[in-house]
């Protein structure tokens, strides 16, 4: 038996009880990726970034692993209902315009304590402050630095369109004007380099393209150590004391950890590894995170009908962007339907095989966002479903 007729073998005897559409999370390929991803930090601890998880109980489970070191959160609420579940180290990603989120952090001291935002404008000091509703807690900053690979004057621009803070002296300034305003504590920064850690070197088919890539993102790794170096040279000699830099991704980790400037390395999406992740030469993970459609109709010779699986993920829309048929090995989409809001057609010799009621599995392109379809994940050790946890959208958290 082939490995991957073995892994179907395995996850339908543990979920033989239940019935499609179902999520599962194997947790043996979860620990491996976790510790693959520590072993590539070099000994830097690792911030888990929860949009990649979106799953209380496995945020728990990777930082009750040594080496792993706070959260990574996407939205302030999110952020708040993390810190008041326990979590004591959460940094917000991104920007926020949460008014109300912003007085409930200015008035509790056990939330302010914990949970750090993000800016890159000044604007969002004075947002802060006109939110505050009478709270007098200091607001932990973080500062967001552009990762962006900029050639010919500017001209060309590779990478995400998020801070517009580029240089270390833009950077310098918004830490003097954070340094200068009551009410704000800066205690790090972040800067993560999508395009060298969120686009695959390794396509498929593709190997001009994939060269290219390669290319592209060693000239990016070189500016951006230098870039990052003073950048942290430059904020550090206004605010000494920074607590943090953060950097990186599931694709560059071993690259991001090398620099001396970064003192901790984001991570999510290598615990799940999605589909997304299969193009890159910088490692190899193990698909952890799956989903389950049950088989409807038996159309014809070659087909089956599963019912619905049209769960596209996040970015500019193309084919890289759907769930793929995973096992059994060889089913593709009809062309002509794709996958569907309630059902999916799927072609194929293992079409022939399947019964009415059989479960087809697939990956989803992204991590967490399988998360936003399921209330459940069933974690699968060995050939037995041990626990069934609740998603973000279980607990009646839809942040996003």
């Amino acid at each position: 038996m082939t490995a991957p007729a073995a892994a179907r073998a395995r996850y339908d005897r543990a979920t033989a009880h239940l019935d499609a559409p179902l999520a599962i999370v194997d947790l043996d390929a979860f620990d491996a990726n976790a510790d693959d991803l520590l072993r590539r930090a070099g000994g830097k601890p690792v911030r888990v970034a929860s949009k990649s998880v979106r799953c209380r109980a496995l945020l728990e489970r990777v930082l009750a692993k040594d080496g792993f070191r706070g959260i990574m959160s996407f939205t302030l609420a999110e952020s708040l209902w993390l810190a008041r579940s326990g979590f004591e180290d959460v940094l917000l990603a991104y920007p926020s315009a949460d008014r109300a989120g912003f007085a409930e952090l200015a008035a509790d001291p056990k939330l302010a304590g914990a949970v750090t935002v993000m800016i890159d404008d000044p604007a969002h000091l004075d947002l802060v402050d006109a939110a505050r509703d009478g709270g007098r807690e200091v607001v932990r900053v973080c500062l967001e630095l552009d990762t962006s690979l900029r050639l010919l004057g500017g001209r060309v621009r590779i990478g995400a369109r998020r801070s517009p803070l580029h240089s270390p002296a833009r950077l310098a300034e918004l830490a003097r004007s954070v340094a200068r305003r009551p009410g704000f504590r800066l205690v790090g920064i972040m800067a993560y380099e999508g395009h060298v850690a969120g686009v695959g070197d390794a396509v498929a088919g593709r190997p001009l393209r994939s060269r290219a890539v390669r290319l592209m993102q060693a000239a990016a790794r070189r500016e951006l150590a230098e870039r990052r170096a003073a950048v942290v040279r430059a904020v550090r000699a206004v605010v000494p004391d920074l607590e943090f830099v953060n950097g990186g991704g599931t694709g560059s980790v071993q690259h991001t950890a090398a620099e001396d400037a970064v003192t901790e390395i984001a991570a999510g999406s290598g615990l799940y590894v999605p589909r997304l992740f299969d193009n890159y030469t910088s490692f190899t993970g193990r698909p952890a995170a799956l989903f389950a459609q049950p088989v409807v109709r038996r159309p014809g010779v070659g087909v089956v009908t599963v019912l619905g699986g049209g769960y596209p993920a996040s970015g500019a829309a193309g084919p890289d962007r759907l769930p793929v048929p995973y096992l059994p090995e060889g089913l593709r989409y009809d062309p002509q339907e794709g996958p569907g809001e309630v059902q999916t057609p799927l072609l194929g010799s293992p079409a022939d095989d399947l019964l009415i009621g059989d479960k087809v599995w697939f990956r989803h392109a992204k991590a967490g966002e399988l998360c936003e379809r399921f209330e459940a994940l069933h974690l699968i050790e060995g050939d037995t479903v041990t626990a069934t946890v609740p998603t973000y959208r279980g607990e009646g958290r839809t942040f996003l």
